[in-house]
């Protein structure tokens, strides 16, 4: 049975969506712009730090990155940002979301400056410089997945909540944009100003020429992340806590009324006797590791971290190494008939289309059907399209290859970021900031957010080495004998597949507020239960 709501609580979930729902949605919606741009640029420009920083590695293959520096460089910052997904999830429970709000903006900033300047007087020493800050820089990026979403969950109305969460994720989209525009523009302009290189040489002269000036592109590249997180730094500083933090959490009711009348522009009582009263119940004291926890969010944790864990294996393997992908079907130009600052262009190019045409537009898809079809349905149906997709682009694999029938791979794996963004990379982010408690949510998201990203690490270093060919002469120089990229798609298929088992733990939120969702508001012992996703919850 549940008590009567906090009148502050009970006004956030029945507000009218007005201009400070979109002001937060942009001021933590930055931040994901950011996260985005940063975590998906330095693939635009691994290729150009090979020709740079390692010309005599292989005359067919001209730049290619020796394996143990490209894992690095790709993957440390996954690493950096599961670290910060844990630490600062924890941190938002125990400090307040925005106490370290302005932390996680600060170290993006830093990092991203810092990463384009990297030194060192030979290549070793530039990768080792980089590598370093780019794992301060995930760091500074983990930190802003549980204090986002919560802030926006815990900001938002009940009625719209999904969409408000789902458009702040949706900024990533236009981050993975961007940073394939900025590579276009920066490559482009660098090619028309110095020639890169003399086009009166032959192929393989052109290809493995690279113009001293092309160190610059990397630099611009990168550097430019720290623009869209100092924008919004003043901004972000300027939100107030979170009413659901500072009452349910620091108890302190009547600071939470002061702070959400202004937001609100409405009158509301201070309410302390009922929180004092709401801070007594049990339901309200238990922690992380205790069995009450594992007995009402158990199978919810279970259930969202299960699959965040198998989407961003398969979503990270796609999105980092989709160069490699065009390349093996031809339809980016093999390295050794392109100078550097071109094939920076054709990368860039194909990433930019891949975005424009389905990438962005799937997380717009969520941001308007979540709360009409519920986390649950569209969870599921992504999962399902991208296992289709993923076999359909895998069994027929040396079809694909063939030249007329490239615009279809193309098509067709554009279809699985689609349904991947109109899917579970979207509502795995949505779903853990509703279902706990106020005082663990911001944990528990970060848990959810760091089995995620111990898949997309997963998927970068496994994709690197599963992809190589089977036949170790025609391999990357260095790299060992893989499976192919026939077999590593239906390996992604079949994850995708188990991401569907896993959905069916996660419960429905649609529709009810965050303290029905978490039993915060209840006198007895009722608890949600895993299955619910079959039911949709009511409309509020």
């Amino acid at each position: 049975m549940a008590r009567e709501q906090l009148q502050v609580l009970n006004a956030l979930d029945v507000a009218k969506t007005q201009l400070y729902h979109f002001t937060a949605i942009i001021i933590a919606g930055m931040g994901f712009f950011t996260d985005a741009y940063d975590l998906f640029s330095i693939s635009l420009v691994t290729k150009l730090l090979g020709r740079i920083y390692y010309t005599n590695l292989n005359k067919e293959k001209p730049g290619t990155l020796p394996p143990g520096i490209s894992a690095a460089v790709t993957g440390v910052a996954l690493v950096g940002t599961l670290a910060g997904q844990l630490f600062f999830g924890w941190l938002g429970d125990k400090m307040g979301r925005k106490k370290v709000y302005g932390v996680t903006l600060i170290l993006m900033i830093v990092c991203s400056l810092a990463s384009g300047l990297s030194f060192g007087s030979h290549a070793k020493g530039v990768m080792a410089t980089l590598c370093f800050f780019r794992f301060w820089l995930g760091f500074g990026i983990g930190g802003d997945y549980p204090l986002s979403a919560t802030i926006m969950s815990e900001y938002a109305n009940k009625r719209t909540r999904g969409a408000f969460i789902a458009a702040v994720f949706a900024m990533q989209g236009f981050g993975i944009l961007t940073s394939g525009i900025v590579a276009l523009i920066v490559s482009a302009a660098f090619d028309h100003a110095y020639g890169a290189p003399p086009y009166g040489q032959d192929v393989a002269s052109r290809a493995a020429s690279t113009v001293p000036q092309a160190d610059y592109i990397w630099r611009i590249i990168l550097m430019f992340g720290a623009v869209p997180a100092a924008l919004t730094y003043y901004w972000r500083m300027k939100m107030p806590e979170t009413a659901r933090y500072t009452a349910l959490v620091a108890k302190n009711a009547r600071k939470a009324a002061k702070d959400m009348a202004q937001v609100l522009n409405v009158a509301l009582e201070a309410e302390e006797e009922k929180v004092e009263k709401m801070a007594e119940k049990p339901a309200n004291s238990f922690g992380l590791f205790s069995k009450e926890f594992a007995k009402r969010h158990g199978l919810h944790l279970l259930g969202t971290t299960t699959t965040w864990f198998l989407l961003d294996i398969a979503f990270y393997s796609n999105n980092l190494f989709q160069k490699d992908i065009f390349t093996a079907i031809g339809w980016i130009p093999p390295a050794k008939e392109m100078n550097a600052v071109h094939e920076v262009y054709r990368v860039a190019r194909a990433q930019t289309l891949i975005a424009l045409c389905s990438t962005v537009p799937g997380y717009w898809f969520t941001v308007a059907f979540i709360d009409v079809i519920g986390r649950f349905w569209i969870q599921l149906m992504g999962f399902f399209f991208m296992t289709v997709f993923m076999f359909a682009l895998a069994i027929p694999y040396e079809h694909w290859k063939e030249r007329p029938h490239r615009i279809g791979f193309v098509i067709m794996y554009s279809l699985t970021f689609f349904f991947s963004n109109f899917g579970p990379n979207a509502t795995t982010f949505v779903v853990p900031a509703e279902i706990f408690p106020a005082r663990l949510r911001s944990t528990c998201h970060g848990i959810s957010a760091a089995a995620g990203k111990a898949g997309a690490i997963v998927g970068a270093f496994g994709f690197l080495y599963a992809s190589q060919p089977t036949n170790k002469k025609d391999a990357d120089p260095g790299y060992p004998a893989g499976i192919g990229i026939k077999k590593t798609l239906i390996v992604l298929g079949c994850v995708n597949a188990l991401g569907m088992i896993f959905t069916f733990l996660v419960p429905e939120p649609k529709g009810k507020s965050l303290e029905e969702l978490s039993g915060e508001n209840d006198d007895d012992d009722t608890e949600l239960q895993a299955g619910v996703p079959y039911r949709t919850a009511p409309e509020a």
